[in-house]
């Protein structure tokens, strides 16, 4: 069950990337499409974070992630940015995002965004992990525009160097994937 879901969520991918009406210009690392005469709803401007897991987004006017909290290390990052930050173990962990995503449907109130994790580099003491990634969340938003109830699949591709294992993969196939349900919560600020 959770392949087809990761491999329906990525033929939906195909299907918005090349099918879509309205395809904005990147907008420094972030690809806003809005299938829709309106725009980016107000609505869904702002902050909103996870029940779990340590996500959070935000989000910009013109749809654009202006920042993002990923659950690897509850980092904060922005689109085209390196993040750097030191570890508690000494040594450094090391963010750099690839292209992100967000993509709205205003009929379906759906809402999918992808975040991509070009390179990672952490040193955890002598060890180190390092290695990409690519997580899709994708979801309905609720009538009252304050949930965003989301399918998390998340497509890891890291690698740990330990004295005992100095290659060691965390994924067996580069398909391989891992589905989890989430909702997002939109913050009032206040």
């Amino acid at each position: 069950m959770k392949r087809l879901s990761a491999l329906l969520i990525c033929g939906l991918f195909v299907f918005l990337l090349n099918g879509c009406q309205d395809s904005a210009a990147d907008r420094s690392g972030v690809e806003v499409i809005i299938d829709g005469d309106e725009g980016f709803p107000e609505f869904l401007v702002g902050r909103w974070k996870a029940d779990t897991d340590g996500w959070e987004f935000v989000f910009e006017e013109d749809g654009a992630i202006s920042s993002a909290v990923i659950s690897l290390g509850k980092v904060r990052m922005k689109p085209g940015q390196v993040t750097t930050v030191p570890m508690k173990k000494g040594g450094k962990g090391i963010y750099e995002p690839g292209e992100w995503l967000v993509q709205y449907t205003a009929a379906e109130r759906e809402l999918i965004v992808k975040i991509s994790l070009k390179n990672l580099y952490l040193e955890l003491g002598e060890d180190v992990i390092e290695g990409s990634s690519i997580d899709v969340f994708a979801g309905q938003i609720s009538e009252d525009g304050d949930y965003w109830p989301v399918e998390w699949t998340t497509f890891p591709r890291y690698r740990a160097h330990t004295a005992e294992h100095p290659n060691f993969k965390f994924y067996d196939d580069p398909n391989e994937s891992s589905t989890k349900s989430l909702v997002f919560e939109k913050v009032k600020e206040k």
